[in-house]
């Protein structure tokens, strides 16, 4: 599933803009906004996001005491400090609250986006973990002659939308009909072959238009949607490589999911600052990669 995020901020227009930098970069959802303090408490208990971005100062209570009353009721979120302050003792005291990162104002899109980059694969690191912590449980169980622990499987859903998030496509309107394919493609695959395109462009029409008319224009609206979504994902890439060539993210996904020479060609357009047209996505590619991914994460 993709990360969920709470903004705690008095400024109006700082919790707009973030919740657009989250949601326009493919990062997570917002789940909801606050403007003061004890508001924030009251959603983020309600709500618990993932992360929380929350403003240093505030009318009521100050982003530190509000992370501090939220952790003494259990609140397990990942936290992020906004602030304009930078004295030395201040941020001392915020890090010693259990933030994760500072953002400081005025807010600046590439800044947040990088810091929640990095939170975001803290957080894929510290689930990892989570997982490999539960299988030696398991075997230590084994060798102990317990009976093994029942580990609740995944969802396709839950397998897919965090590879989508972490290529910056899970805001486009076409991760809907890839997470529908997937989820067709584990119910009727056969041996763990990805059925052809057509037959799962098809499949995912059917599912959404009930009148065969209907549904057989909805097929090229499909692999439309589905253009749009890998051209997004496959520039995002290309964007990332071309600021930090040895970002994990750039160095597993573009070579993996995309043809590289396609990817190298988004580069050279994004550093000139024009678009040729001639940069094609594979979609067949894309999708049989994914579908290798999802039969791993399940187990297959």
């Amino acid at each position: 599933m993709p990360l969920s995020f709470c903004i705690v901020d008095d400024d109006a227009a700082a919790r707009r803009m973030l919740q657009h930098i989250i949601e326009d970069s493919g990062l997570g959802e917002v789940a909801g906004t606050a403007e003061c303090g004890q508001d924030g408490v009251r959603l983020i208990l309600s709500e618990c996001p993932d992360i929380v971005l929350m403003d240093l100062l505030m009318p009521d209570q100050d982003g530190i005491e509000t992370i501090i009353s939220l952790q003494a009721q259990g609140c397990r979120s990942k936290f992020v400090m906004i602030s304009q302050i930078e004295n030395s003792d201040m941020v001392g005291r915020a890090y010693r609250s259990g933030i994760e990162f500072f953002i400081r104002k005025p807010i600046n899109k590439i800044e947040v986006e990088a810091v929640l980059y990095k939170v975001n694969e803290r957080y894929a690191i510290n689930r990892y973990l989570d997982e490999i912590k539960s299988s030696l449980g398991k075997l230590e169980g084994l060798q102990l002659g317990l009976p093994p622990v029942q580990v609740s499987k995944r969802s396709v859903r839950e397998i897919i939308q965090p590879i989508l998030m972490n290529m910056g496509m899970v805001s486009e309107s076409g991760s809907r009909d890839i997470i529908t394919m997937m989820e067709l493609a584990a119910t009727h695959s056969n041996r763990g072959s990805l059925p052809p395109l057509k037959e799962l462009y098809e499949m995912a029409a059917a599912s959404y238009k009930t009148v065969p008319a209907e549904a057989a224009k909805e097929v090229k609206a499909i692999e439309q949607r589905l253009r749009r979504a890998l051209s997004a994902g496959l520039t995002n890439l290309a964007s990332i490589g071309l600021t930090d060539y040895g970002n994990p993210k750039f160095e597993y996904y573009a070579p993996l999911y995309f043809d590289f020479e396609e990817v190298r060609l988004k580069m050279r357009e994004i550093e000139q600052g024009r678009d040729s047209g001639k940069v094609k996505v594979n979609i067949k590619k894309f999708l049989q990669v994914l579908h290798l991914e999802l039969l791993d994460g399940m187990g297959r």
